[in-house]
């Protein structure tokens, strides 16, 4: 017995839309841990609008000095008070989100002195936070994502090492993703030679406190040009556009949403590394509920 569909046109255009629009989806990523106001990580992840964590930061590592990381007023590391995040970490994981230590930060005390003072961070990082062992991890048994390079300070040097040193334990079993976050200007002061190694996979660039290649009401072009060429020139997996979640979270470089579902993401969606966007942070996104306003049009 024959059977036979009948599919409307409405239908078909419909499902044309879907799969044009779905081509060049994107996810959201946020920073999560530097406020302790703005709820749980397991909540973070709850709330389903974002596909990427940041846990900043590691604020204090390098050149001798004893890594100690600092999550405001979430837990005390001090007192091994962020071990129960473990628990949390798992559950964002198992919604499928990746869940990724951030390193440095505006704020921090860190550099690295030498190559081998790269190595031993690297290791440092692998026992505590990733796939190695350790008797002292802050985050406690939970096996972390990667590591999320936000250097804004200290010197320029070694931060490849570090990328290589990080990247070989992906041969030991569980990958590690190496994400970072430079500011606009082309290239970055900090990481602009550890990003051509080609080991990074996700790269959130920060398009605000920038003004030379932000948004701004009047004019798109400075994004649009710096976007160009941090999509052109990096070797990355995906370049993501790093915006502040709120008018408070930056000093400059806010876009409404209105100005970036309609003028901002139309213009760099079409390229073949956009990712997605990055929003600083969960704080200011519970304040303005950027995340939720934008998804559907990541």
């Amino acid at each position: 017995m024959a059977f036979k569909l009948k599919v409307s046109a409405p239908f078909i255009f419909m499902m044309v839309l879907v799969l044009a629009t779905g081509s060049n989806g994107g996810g959201i990523s946020i920073y999560w841990g530097q406020n302790g106001n703005e709820g749980t990580l397991a909540d973070t992840c709850a709330t389903g609008n974002y596909e990427y964590v940041n846990i900043a930061f590691l604020a204090t590592f390098g050149n001798g000095q004893t890594p100690m990381i600092n999550l405001a007023g979430h837990c005390d590391p001090y007192s091994n008070g962020c071990t129960g995040l473990s628990s949390d970490i798992k559950s964002c994981q198992a919604k499928g989100v990746k869940v990724i230590l951030s390193i440095g930060g505006g704020a921090g005390s860190y550099s690295l002195a030498s190559s081998d003072d790269a190595r031993q961070v690297a290791t440092y990082l692998w026992n505590n936070f990733l796939g190695g062992t350790s008797s002292s991890r802050p985050l406690g048994p939970a096996i972390l994502d990667g590591i999320d390079f936000d250097i804004e300070g200290g010197t320029g040097e070694y931060w490849d090492e570090l990328a290589k040193y990080l990247s070989g334990y992906s041969k030991k079993g569980k990958k590690v993703y190496l994400t970072a976050a430079p500011q606009c200007p082309f290239p970055d002061a900090w990481i602009g030679n550890a990003l051509k190694t080609g080991l990074f996979d996700y790269v959130w660039v920060q398009f605000y406190n920038n003004p030379p290649c932000q948004y701004s009401t009047a004019d798109i072009a400075n994004l649009e040009d710096a976007w160009k060429q941090w999509t052109s020139d990096i070797p990355a997996t995906n370049i993501f556009l790093g915006l502040p979640a709120a008018p408070d979270a930056a000093g400059s470089g806010f876009i409404p949403v209105n100005d970036l579902t309609s003028k901002v993401l139309p213009a760099i969606k079409n390229s073949s590394k956009y990712g997605g966007v990055m929003l600083w942070s969960k704080y200011y996104d519970d304040q303005s509920g950027y995340s939720s306003s934008i998804k559907s049009h990541v």
